[in-house]
Formats: structure tokens, sequence, C-alpha cells
């Protein structure tokens, strides 16, 4: 039986933690190094930290930000934005980030994944697949790139599939339709990537009740639960979480 991570996100903008819907109307969720801290301490077992203006304002991912972050806390720390070379990849784990996500950037340069993977070892490399419904593709999902604004023509779970040939270790799809409001995971897109890779999937984008990590698990196929904004306002600590993960009969690290 696998054990299931939980893993709190933070998603940065000019140095605070914010949050949004459907990756727009942004709120301030507090400052990172706080948030980094006082989720470690509640038991989680890994943190995410995105850049979400990144690649839309074409800069490298601050890594000030990942300094400050990782130099206060244990557990992996995965980092993501703006990032699109070998070279930025070294700077963000120098920075003290554990692994690292790409996204706009594999989806140009797909070989990017494949040299990343021999450089850096596999288990660093986590591919972020963000996507849209669309019936005219295959899986009825379609990829788009720079923060939600820009569709692809390509079919997400068969780019899902390309990241592990090329040698991704992580997959972590998120549905835009889902993104921050707390309705649910998109359990459809998630079960849709989990079938078709070998790979841990991260499910992301939606979490809003107790029952909604359960059901990306037992439903979806994921392995890691990320979410930020039942965390970032306290509507569950991660506590409860696992607590009620570990009632429905699966295994937590507590």
């Amino acid at each position: 039986m696998r054990t299931i991570k939980i893993m709190p996100c933070l998603d940065m903008k000019e140095g605070r933690v914010v949050k949004g819907v459907n990756f727009i109307n942004l709120k301030d969720a507090g400052d990172p190094v706080e948030n980094a801290s006082f989720y470690e301490k509640e038991g989680a077992d890994e943190l995410a930290m995105l850049d979400i203006a990144a690649t839309v304002e074409n800069r490298k991912t601050r890594l000030e930000w990942i300094k400050n972050v990782s130099s206060m806390i244990s557990i992996p720390l995965t980092v993501g934005g703006g990032i699109s070379t070998l070279e930025d990849i070294e700077l963000v784990l120098k920075a003290g980030a554990n692994k690292f996500s790409m996204n706009s950037a594999a989806v140009k340069n797909p070989e990017l994944v494949r040299q990343a993977s021999k450089r850096f070892g596999k288990e660093k490399v986590t591919v972020a697949i963000d996507a849209r419904r669309n019936k005219a593709m295959p899986s009825g999902f379609e990829l788009v790139v720079s923060g939600g604004t820009t569709p692809v023509g390509k079919d997400a779970v068969a780019w899902a599939k390309q990241c592990q040939e090329l040698g991704a270790g992580v997959i972590l799809p998120t549905s835009m339709d889902g993104d921050g409001t707390q309705a649910g995971y998109d359990l459809e897109f998630t079960k849709a990537i989990s079938d078709a890779v070998s790979l841990p999937v991260v499910a992301s984008g939606g979490a809003g009740k107790l029952e909604h990590f359960y059901e990306a698990v037992a439903q979806a196929g994921a392995q890691v639960l990320l979410a930020a904004s039942v965390f970032h306002y306290r509507i569950f600590s991660i506590k409860q979480v696992k607590e009620y993960l570990r009632e429905k009969g699966l295994l937590v690290n507590f």
C-alpha cells in the first residue's frame, strides 16, 4: 500500500504567497517563510513553491525566495516557474530546492526533460501539466501554458505519456477549470493522467472538503495531494486531512 503525501503549495507573486480562482483574482495569503515553517510543523510531507508570474513576466524564478524558504524547512521543496534551461535548474537546486517543476519550457522544448533527467536524476524532475476541457482532443483535455493563458493544441494526456518516456519522475496535472474553486479536484483529468503513466501523480487544483482528498486517491489514483486555499485560509489543518485519510483506510505519515 502506497503512503499518501500531503503537499501544501505556495503560489508566489512579488514576494508574497497569493491565491486566486482559476488562476485570476489573486489575494494575499501571507509570508512564504512563515507559511512554510507553519506547514512543516503541521506535518506536511513536502512543499511546493511556484513563481506564478515568472513565465508571464518573461523572467527567471526569484532565487532569494527559494533560499529564504529552504533555509527554514527540512521537508522536500519542489520549485517551479520560470525554469527553462539546465542552468536555471542548477541555480534552483543550489538555492535549496530538492526538486524542480517545469511546464511551459518543457512543452516548448521536450528535450529539456530528457537532458534534465540525465543530468540531475529522474527523481528531481516534475512536469506540471495544465489543461482545459476541449472535446476536440482525444482525451478531452487540451494542454495550456503560460500560467494557464495559452492553449497549445496538444492533448494533455498524450503529453503526460511523452513526459514519462522523456524521463520525468513526477507528473503534476492541474485543471484550469477547478483551480482555487474548492469544488474538488478534477477527478476525470487526474485519473486520465494516472491511468496513462506509471509515475507518481500529484492531484492539484480545487480541494475544498475532506472527501475531495480521499476521492483524489480512491477514484483518480493520485499519490500526492497538493492544496493551497484550504490550508492558507485554515479551513483544514494538515493533521485533520491526514486523520481523515487514515480513517478511510489510507496510509499516511504522522
